[in-house]
């Protein structure tokens, strides 16, 4: 089979090594792919979210089947152009990606259907969305952008005038472009925080093993926030009772709502939760695996994910039994000096034994080939992965592995797994 990828970060070099496992596929391609991932994979210059490219592209190159990862080309139909074209693929229609696309469509199908999340409203007028925070008066509170904003369109809004600066800077000044033209204003939650992917064919629904993340930059959570710092699996705050009230009131009723709306949710469905005192509620849905999550859970994942994905695509997948193994996974982002703000590009890497330690897989985020020596290309630049026998054994080689990496101004978190292991103990 010859597969095609479409993406160019951790998450797709993740689910490329993962893919690389059957031994059906003969060929595997990335649009655009990355540095690392050239060494797993023929990368091919054309941009996650150049749509025609990619379908002109797959057809040429007769292109078995296709997984469309990031959000923004499944948000603006990749996935139906590609299946127009009879290219089978992983990952929710146009339709069913907007309960990522807009915050609005998610918090009103949540409303509607009973689905546990925090309170809220939606504003398209700034001055009527100051107006209603001026009088709730209540911080912290958090104001999200409707759209995609490459995961920093929320804002945890600690008084009136951090508020005040929000809205002016998402609806006025177009911060984040047409993705700001309405926000949801919501009441802040409080509880650990959950990851949990699954794979859904929109009508059976099979949870992945749960995960944490670590948003912010800085050691103890501070810093600002990022696109992920780094992740653990399993999350030792997500027990089996929570796992089943989740099914229940949650995973469930929202493959229910999208079916009853009319855009049935096939791929990968991500539940972002938070573990409240009055029980577990949605924060966020997005619509394919997260990044740096996948790169924890994947390498847990026992049965085949070819064959999982095209259980998905062939709405089979109450025949198929999904298997984990047992062990932890923990992943350790190494970053550019600077990220989440402003930081340099091309910088040359040194990453001594990192890949060829045992149990360790170091995923490739933001790197390009320069003259075929590997350099820097993002801010958030490796994700350094290991699993053990328990999570403290997947830190320790996480970690060991990251100590081998050297390029100018790298940095990284040194507490990635420490609230877990407190849970644990």
């Amino acid at each position: 089979m010859k597969l095609l990828v479409v993406g160019g970060g951790g998450r797709e070099h993740a689910i490329i090594k993962k893919l690389k496992e059957n031994k059906e596929v003969t060929e595997i391609f990335a649009c655009p792919g990355n540095g690392g991932i050239a060494a797993d994979a023929t990368c091919v210059p054309i941009g996650a979210k150049d749509i025609d490219g990619i379908v002109t592209f797959a057809k040429e190159h007769a292109i078995d089947f296709c997984v469309v990862a990031p959000d923004d080309p499944l948000v603006l139909g990749c996935v139906d152009a590609l299946e127009a074209e009879g290219i089978p693929c992983f990952g929710p229609d146009k339709a069913a990606a907007r309960i990522e696309g807009s915050k609005v469509f998610s918090k009103n199908l949540m409303q509607k259907y009973g689905i546990p999340t925090a309170d809220y409203a939606v504003f398209d007028d700034p001055k009527a969305a100051l107006a209603y925070i001026t009088e709730q008066n209540t911080f912290p509170t958090v104001i999200k952008a409707d759209g995609l904003a490459l995961g920093k369109g929320v804002v945890l809004a600690q008084d009136l005038a951090e508020a005040k600066d929000a809205i002016h800077s998402i609806m006025e000044d177009k911060k984040f472009g047409d993705s700001g033209n309405q926000i949801v204003i919501e009441e802040f939650l409080e509880g650990p925080e959950v990851s949990v992917l699954s794979f859904t064919d929109g009508k059976t629904l099979v949870p992945m093993i749960s995960s944490m993340d670590h948003k912010r930059a800085l050691d103890g959570d501070k810093g600002l926030n990022t696109g992920g710092m780094g992740t653990v699996a399993p999350n030792p705050y997500y027990t089996k009772a929570i796992a089943d009230e989740c099914m229940e009131k949650i995973f469930l009723p929202t493959l229910d709502a999208m079916q009853k709306e009319g855009c049935p949710f096939k791929g990968c469905l991500y539940f972002g939760l938070m573990l409240t005192k009055n029980g577990p509620k949605v924060i966020e849905y997005n619509c394919r695996f997260g990044d740096p999550e996948t790169q924890v859970v994947l390498p847990l994942l026992k049965t085949d994910l070819l064959t999982v994905m095209r259980a998905v695509h062939d709405e089979t997948l109450d025949q198929l039994e999904v298997e984990w193994k047992d062990g932890a996974a923990a992943c350790v982002i190494v970053a550019s000096g600077g990220y989440p703000a402003s930081y340099k590009k091309g910088i040359p890497m040194d990453l001594g034994k990192a890949e060829s330690l045992q149990d360790t897989i170091v995923y490739h985020a933001g790197t390009a080939l320069e003259y075929g020596k590997l350099v820097t290309a993002g801010g958030r630049v490796l994700g350094v992965t290991a699993t053990g026998d328990d999570l403290q054994d997947a830190l320790n080689k996480a970690y060991e592995a990251v100590q081998e990496i050297h390029f100018d101004d790298m940095f990284y978190r040194k507490d990635i797994g420490q609230r877990a292991l407190k849970a644990l103990n």
